[in-house]
């Protein structure tokens, strides 16, 4: 089985492994604990901490470890809420964010929300969002990379608008991190989420950041861990094998942003024989991850072109692994105004470490002899 479905979730890095083992052996101690073996524990967190706030640019002071992206993205919101520059109940979001963050819109009494659609590119319209800011707008919510499709929003450019308007703005960071150099643009936003096992870390380990000069106000009252950001015991060997995946694909960045752009060029080549039913969703190519590729293909159900891609050796996704289950389609497919058959077409593709040139070429010739078999 050939994975293409690096966007969903990564192999656990050797390294990492390695890290983890010896973090669970030898630095086993509850790191609130005030005996030696405690402060052991305790002193390689606050390492890791220091690491990935050198790592993304920000205060180590505000960074937060949590369970993994998801409550990261709740916490955050929580924070944020319980601290709003001025009075309103007035939230504007992307349409198209994780479904953690709808999570936490739906059970929020008394706001509004507007919800803010892409364009044809993947991307939302800054002007729009301008204009649905009100006197009552107190936090924009916008993720960084979209975990469809892979296009980048104009983080720099929402900050702007958000600190000009006194808007905090919430950005979920867990498909950029590792994958873009986040050190200019994590230091602009009130608070951001992200994740260990997208980056070949451990799953249910990730973190948060909340910008210091920020008095939030903890969700869980009572907490003694993280400053009472979050309850529970710090999983601080998770949290260790994470810095050491941060560490190293950081490190390749700009080598792995080629090596992903030449396979998405080659793989977009290789439909050529069925380019008339192909519909790519993407944006230009400082806007967009090239690893993360979110197309359908018309007439052909996503769900039976993943199956059917399965069966011929190769993992394919329908869209992100939190919306699969759900009788509505992904998110995406709303924020890009396809109608509910095309919304049913969407698939997508994600390429990561150990994805090689004639993999993807195989991969789209495969479905070229899929759709070729179906149409005819």
């Amino acid at each position: 089985m050939i994975y293409f479905d690096f966007a969903a979730t990564t192999p656990l890095d050797a390294e990492a492994a390695e890290v983890f083992v010896q973090a669970s052996t030898e630095y086993f101690g509850n790191s609130s604990s005030l005996h030696d073996i405690g402060g052991q524990s305790q002193d390689l967190l606050e390492n890791c901490r220091e690491e990935l706030a050198n790592l993304l640019g920000v205060n180590k002071k505000g960074l937060y470890f949590t369970s993994g992206g998801s409550e990261g993205n709740f916490l955050a919101i929580e924070a944020l809420l319980s601290a709003p520059k001025k009075t309103g109940k007035h939230i504007i979001a992307g349409m198209a964010e994780h479904s953690s963050i709808h999570g936490v819109l739906n059970r929020l009494e008394g706001y509004s929300v507007t919800f803010l659609p892409f364009d044809s590119s993947g991307l939302i319209d800054v002007e729009e969002l301008e204009r649905a800011i009100s006197p009552e707008t107190v936090l924009v919510i916008v993720q960084h990379v979209n975990s469809e499709i892979g296009t980048i929003q104009p983080i720099e450019d929402i900050a702007h608008i958000c600190r000009e308007h006194a808007i905090h703005f919430h950005s979920d960071f867990v498909q950029s991190f590792g994958k873009i150099d986040l050190k200019r643009i994590a230091p602009l936003v009130s608070s951001f989420s992200f994740s260990g096992h997208k980056i070949y870390g451990p799953k249910g380990v990730g973190g948060a950041y909340i910008d210091p000069a920020i008095s939030w106000r903890a969700f869980f009252p009572g907490g003694s861990h993280e400053k009472g950001f979050r309850p529970g015991t710090v999983n601080v060997p998770a949290i260790a094998a994470m810095t050491a995946a941060a560490q190293k694909i950081n490190n390749d960045i700009a080598q792995n942003q080629e090596r992903f752009l030449s396979l998405r060029t080659a793989f977009i080549e290789s439909l050529e024989p069925i380019k008339e039913f192909v519909h790519l969703y993407q944006a230009d190519a400082e806007s967009q991850l090239p690893s993360i590729i979110g197309l359908r293909i018309s007439g052909i159900e996503g769900q039976w072109m993943m199956l059917e891609c399965n069966r011929f050796g190769f993992a394919i996704s329908t869209g992100s692994a939190c919306q699969i289950g759900m009788q509505s389609p992904a998110k995406v497919t709303q924020a890009l105004g396809l109608n509910i058959q095309e919304a049913k077409e969407f698939i997508r593709i994600s390429f990561g470490n150990s994805t090689r040139r004639e993999d993807v070429i195989r991969l789209g010739e495969t479905m070229v002899d899929i759709v070729k078999k179906f149409k005819n």
